[in-house]
């Protein structure tokens, strides 16, 4: 059994890619001196190296690859060793131009980007395992290994290839998960349309037609294609194990990234070593720093709370956004932390140098264009001297407060077309749900919706519209033994073949929920119902209400206008030990609150009143200490409240009563008790 933590680090890890192959090697011993001056401990190598280990077929260049790795290991830096199977040398897709992937209107990629695999392909698959076992054989012994990184951030930017390769390797695995044709026509009700097959080679991917094509073939699609990267990666991590059994072996997940939601890593968790994330802000406005919570909120999640590794993210400004702005002073230190609270053992970075030339060379790394003179380079070897008086924290597990069930399959299954509004997301709802529990002071888990939910006062369940019957008895059973659960709209409508559920919606929830509900109606663009509650209270939903009908629950908000006025819009139903909350409508952050904040008293979480908003208090805790991290992410200083004396460990100062937090800054407090 693989060990699931990197070998040779004592402490919490940093560092990041490195690119040596970019550079001459006379540049090497000056890296080497820098990582050790930045206090680098885990490098990342050899993720893009394929062209340059195989230059020509058969023809195999490891002389540059030892020096480094040798070097490294002189300078006691560890190495985080990649496969290059993210990236095929141009004379494997000269010799193999199958394996570029075709799209769905069948255009077939070119070399000269990234991730252009039809992950099918025969012809890749074989080059990838020999390439990787050449790489076992050669460096599981080597003293400066720590881990494996396997391929690089699966599923981008292709996941899904439509070529004659996917059409029967598609087949093969239909005639493994239903077992024969006749079982894939119920599930994907080819009676209607006239699409009914009487062998499975009839059946071909969903590629472009004229008009909507199958949804539950398009969802059976997503799998297919999820459950094929994942094969291929299941291949590398074996011949890993084999030639180096012990050391774990990982991929970098991207949770937080619309560029990766056609993975699901419920199932991907399942099969890492050592789960990882990659992690890159999105400055489109909104609070950054809440999503970079609940990314990793998600991966640690993903990880089942155990430890878990930040793998990347960036120093300043990314590259691939319309607008890119630089990190404001400290806040490359403040993310880094925010990470290291909610369970990462370390912070990485891509990359260690800024490339001069190439498609990311606007990138930022933790050595600038502007060199060892600059605020990147200065704040760099401050986080590093800040994460070594961290390492004890190593191992600790952080505490979480509430639950919220999310599935990627039911965020897929959402966003097929001819839904009943195509403004609804529920990726939306779910980070409007995140925020409100963020703003609350709540530190969350992530639950798959068939997950024990027992620990946790408090589960959201933010727009699951697939929901199997088995997620309802879940979900019943939680309520029943004293839990209090909160639902959005949207929920429960469809099972694991986007088939609607026989009976009113929302089928198997239902039950815990106390309600039924006769009809969806989807507001239109701008328009807005208003709701009454307790006290003659106002919320006000928009893109959606519904025809709610109670089963046994209570109303407690009512619609005033639009087509469902008087009826109700958001219930509460007691069940067993426990209570259940629906909610109808779309309501913002606010007027979500109102509900969350009166779903809390029935679950005994007291309110964080005395926190300010946008402080972030998180605590880790195990068999090393408890520690509690807080981030401030304001412009004004803080105080937060300590519920024991301990001491600052990136200070050294003694701390008590209320912990001071300047503005923009972290603490961290080693509790006595």
């Amino acid at each position: 059994m693989p060990d699931i933590t990197p070998h040779g680090l004592d402490g919490l890890a940093f560092g990041g890619d490195y690119n040596p192959e970019q550079w001459p090697e006379s540049v090497w011993q000056e890296d080497v001196r820098l990582m050790r001056e930045a206090g680098v401990n885990l490098v990342s190598v050899g993720i893009f190296s394929w062209a340059m280990l195989e230059p020509e077929p058969g023809r195999y260049e490891f002389d540059w690859l030892d020096r480094v790795l040798d070097l490294l290991h002189e300078h006691d830096i560890r190495v985080d060793l990649g496969t290059p199977t993210v990236a095929p040398p141009a004379w494997f897709y000269r010799a193999h131009p199958e394996a570029l992937p075709v799209s769905r209107e069948g255009v077939r990629y070119a070399f000269g980007s990234r991730g252009a695999i039809c992950h099918s392909s025969p012809a890749y698959r074989e080059a990838a395992a020999t390439i990787t076992e050449l790489l076992a054989r050669r460096y599981a012994g080597h003293p400066a290994l720590a881990m494996w990184h396997v391929h690089n951030e699966y599923g981008v930017p292709v996941s899904a290839c439509y070529c004659e390769n996917c059409a029967a390797h598609f087949r093969r695995w239909l005639a493994t998960a239903h077992g024969s044709v006749e079982a894939v026509n119920a599930a994907w009700g080819t009676a209607f349309w006239g699409q009914r097959y009487a062998s499975f080679e009839e059946i071909e991917p969903p590629r472009a037609t004229p008009t909507v094509c199958n949804p539950a073939q398009l969802l059976d699609y997503a799998r297919f294609a999820d459950a094929t990267m994942r094969e291929n990666f299941v291949r590398e991590r074996d011949l890993l194990h084999r030639f180096a059994p012990g050391t774990p072996v990982t991929t970098n997940f991207m949770t937080a990234l619309s560029q990766c939601d056609s993975v699901d890593y419920w199932a991907w968790g399942r099969e890492v070593d050592l789960v990882t994330n990659d992690h890159y802000l999105i400055t489109d406005g909104r609070r950054t720093h809440v999503n970079l919570a609940m990314a990793a909120d998600l991966t640690r999640s993903v990880a089942g709370g155990a430890p878990w590794l930040l793998l990347e993210h960036s120093t300043s400004g990314v590259n691939w956004q319309p607008r890119n702005p630089a990190k404001a002073p400290g806040q490359m230190a403040r993310n880094s932390l925010a990470h290291v609270a909610r369970g990462s053992e370390g912070a990485l970075f891509f990359q260690w140098r800024q490339s001069r030339r190439g498609a990311e060379k606007f990138h930022s790394a933790m050595l600038p264009h502007a060199g060892t003179e600059s605020r990147v380079w200065r704040e760099v070897v401050g986080l590093g001297a800040a994460l070594d008086s961290l390492a004890t924290v190593r191992g600790t597990r952080t505490a979480a407060d509430a639950a919220m069930v999310w599935d990627w399959q039911s965020w897929w299954a959402q966003r097929l077309e001819w839904r009943p509004s195509q403004d609804h997301d529920a990726r939306e709802r779910a980070d409007t749900f995140y925020e409100t529990l963020y703003d609350r002071h709540l530190t969350v888990d992530f639950a798959h919706p068939e997950a024990d939910l027992s620990a946790y006062p408090l589960v959201v369940v933010p727009a699951l519209y697939l929901a199997t019957e088995a997620t309802g008895e879940n979900l019943r059973r939680y309520v029943e033994n004293g839990g209090t659960l909160v639902v959005s709209y949207f929920s429960g409508i469809v099972d694991e073949h986007d088939a609607v559920h026989p009976g009113a919606h929302p089928g198997p929830l239902r039950d815990v929920l106390g309600l039924t509900i006769e009809e969806f109606s989807p507001l239109g663009e701008g328009e807005r119902v208003r709701l009454t509650g307790p006290e003659g209270a106002e919320l006000t939903g928009d893109l959606w209400s519904e025809f709610v009908v109670p089963k046994g629950a209570e109303t407690v908000w009512t619609y005033t206008d639009g087509l469902a006025a008087e009826r109700p819009a958001v219930t509460r139903h007691r069940l067993g030990e426990g209570t259940a909350w629906y909610i109808s409508t779309r309501l913002d952050a606010g007027a979500l609150d109102t509900v969350i904040a009166a779903a809390s008293e029935d679950a005994r979480l007291a309110p964080r009143a005395e926190l300010p908003r946008d402080v972030e208090v998180v605590r880790r805790g195990g068999e090393h200490g408890a520690y509690l991290f807080a981030i401030n992410h304001t412009a004004t200083d803080a105080k937060v409240p300590l519920p024991a004396h301990g001491t600052e460990l990136l200070t050294g100062e003694r701390a008590a009563g209320r912990l001071g937090v300047p503005a923009g800054a972290v603490r961290v407090v080693r509790l006595d008790s």
